[in-house]
């Protein structure tokens, strides 16, 4: 298992747009028991939308996560989901987790992750010890994307389909950083 050290939300130093939008993250959640078999138990996704802030006094992270992906059952069940972050020799691994489907079998096995899970009083959350970052976050708020409230159309291009993302407003509850 690999060691990390805990740092309160604004001690994290990188850039935001780059963290997520250009390094990309794995979003993961999971049932409230059963084994570590992703797929089954939990689920992770590649994602590269999203952000961090401050949202009712306290460190928050938003996330998007479209109802038909698998990881959307997991993330609708458990209060906790985790935002794992790597440096570029994950890039493949990340690459896999976007494209596969935990449906079809255990990608993070597959691509070489190790998860890595703690349980309290919300759920289960699961990430990566291959990880260089961690943001075990819990749900304060849900709510599907609705096509009335767009003020510009270029955005719907993204959803020819009608499949609007599930928001998730969630709290920072603990950073991990990679020793």
């Amino acid at each position: 298992m690999a060691e990390f050290r805990t740092i309160r939300p604004e001690e994290i130093t990188d850039n935001p747009f780059r963290l997520i939008g250009k390094d990309w993250m794995l979003v993961t959640s999971a049932k409230n028991d059963g084994d570590l078999i992703c797929g089954r138990d939990y689920n992770t996704m590649t994602a590269s939308w999203g952000g961090v802030g401050i949202l009712w006094n306290k460190p928050v992270a938003f996330v998007f996560i479209r109802p038909q992906r698998h990881t959307f059952g997991f993330a609708e069940e458990n209060d906790r989901m985790t935002l794992s972050f790597f440096d570029e020799s994950h890039r493949a691994a990340l690459a896999h987790c976007g494209k596969a489907s935990g449906r079809d079998g255990d990608k993070a096995k597959d691509c070489g992750l190790t998860p890595a899970a703690d349980t309290d009083e919300h759920g289960r959350a699961v990430w990566f010890d291959e990880a260089r970052m961690v943001l075990k976050t819990r749900k304060l708020y849900h709510q599907f994307l609705d096509e009335n409230c767009f003020t510009d159309s270029a955005p719907m291009a993204t959803y020819a389909a009608k499949d609007f993302h599930m928001m998730y407003v969630c709290e920072i509850e603990e950073v991990l950083i990679r020793e």
